[in-house]
């Protein structure tokens, strides 16, 4: 995966790619130990389904949230947003990116160390 808007290393594998019959994209992510996403955000939302380990997940202006395997997180349109693995273990979850008419993803700045630590 680019590592233009990551920090530390993550793969994704696409399950279903967007198309004018079914307006969603999915894929499967997975995050080593303190790899995460910069900011972003997704504007017909997202839903992420936790399959395995255990990471981060902050919306702006909360605090973060420790997420774990069969933890389902639903974000709603437009809410800026960032995850990825906790400091000593990989995550791996599937991500649904339902109204993909309207967009798919924005990027923003990365998350700091002093974002990803503080919590």
């Amino acid at each position: 995966m680019s590592s233009e808007h990551f920090t530390g290393t993550a793969w994704t594998h696409e399950i279903v790619a967007n198309d004018p019959a079914y307006p969603l994209l999915s894929g499967s992510v997975h995050f080593e130990p303190s790899s995460r996403t910069d900011w972003h955000s997704h504007p017909g939302g997202q839903i992420i389904i936790v399959t395995e380990g255990e990471g981060y997940y902050q919306e702006a202006g909360r605090d973060r949230r420790i997420i774990r395997r069969g933890d389902v997180i639903k974000s709603l349109p437009g809410v800026r947003h960032w995850h990825g693995a906790s400091r000593d273990r990989a995550i791996t979850f599937v991500h649904v990116v339902p109204n993909a008419e309207d967009g798919y993803l924005i990027w923003y700045e990365a998350v700091t160390d002093e974002q990803y630590f503080k919590g």
